[in-house]
């Protein structure tokens, strides 16, 4: 039988991985492809959380950029994440597979509040966790939101689902002569600023030896493979 090298993981789902080849909005194929993974996570037995993004919908630091208030567009922000959270949601149920949204910004009608306790409780009896509204904070980003709650229930890894196979030296889809980095530490991804996370989720992860395996989400089966321990994407570690 498979079997994972890890027993509780983190999930980070970048908005832009949700919105597919369209480039915004939510993409069916990509919540059915996300679903259809996890299902095969849950037959491991793995522990699970989802931190989702919200970047295909709203961009906090795009708006603020544009003249909005910092904070007003951080919490638009955190909204979208909520979005796309309800749709993950729908899509894993669609599977049988029990989910709980838990929201760091309170609204009891769609989510439940999120409760550290709770949250290790749901993930206990076989439920997949999907946190939304980040840290319910603004100027924090969700991979902040995802090493700190890595951090919090003690999670083994956290798997950054991206676009992209990896970690590179620059854009890939933009640069097709872009390097590509199979194991980093913690401080080349801060000294570098490559992009993997921002300074304040990679020290975080850091601090607490949280290690990270980035790899591309359009791969079907790639889930399992980061959790089986094959060697996909990039590994981010201590040295």
């Amino acid at each position: 039988m498979t079997t994972s090298r890890y027993h509780r993981v983190i999930l980070k789902l970048s908005g832009e991985a949700l919105a597919g080849e369209q480039g915004f909005g939510i993409a069916h194929n990509m919540l059915i492809s996300v679903a259809q993974q996890v299902s095969e996570v849950q037959d491991l037995g793995v522990e699970m959380a989802l931190v989702v993004g919200g970047g295909n919908i709203w961009r906090g630091i795009a708006g603020s950029s544009q003249g909005m208030d910092r904070a007003t567009a951080d919490y638009m922000g955190m909204l979208a994440t909520v979005m796309n959270a309800l749709a993950l949601q729908d899509a894993l149920e669609q599977y049988n597979i029990q989910t709980r949204v838990l929201s760091a910004i309170e609204m009891r009608q769609v989510a439940e509040p999120y409760i550290r306790r709770r949250a290790i409780r749901h993930m206990e009896k076989g439920r997949i966790v999907i946190f939304a509204a980040g840290t319910g904070n603004p100027y924090f980003s969700t991979d902040t939101t995802a090493a700190l709650r890595a951090a919090e229930l003690e999670a083994e890894v956290i798997l950054m689902a991206k676009r992209v196979d990896g970690v590179y030296d620059s854009d890939p889809l933009k640069n097709t002569e872009a390097k590509k980095f199979q194991r980093l530490s913690y401080l080349d991804v801060l000294s570098k600023g490559l992009g993997v996370m921002d300074s304040t989720a990679a020290s975080l992860c850091m601090d607490n030896d949280i290690p990270l395996i980035v790899f591309n989400l359009n791969q079907n089966g790639n889930i399992i493979r980061a959790l089986k321990g094959e060697p996909i994407g990039t590994y981010v570690g201590r040295e």
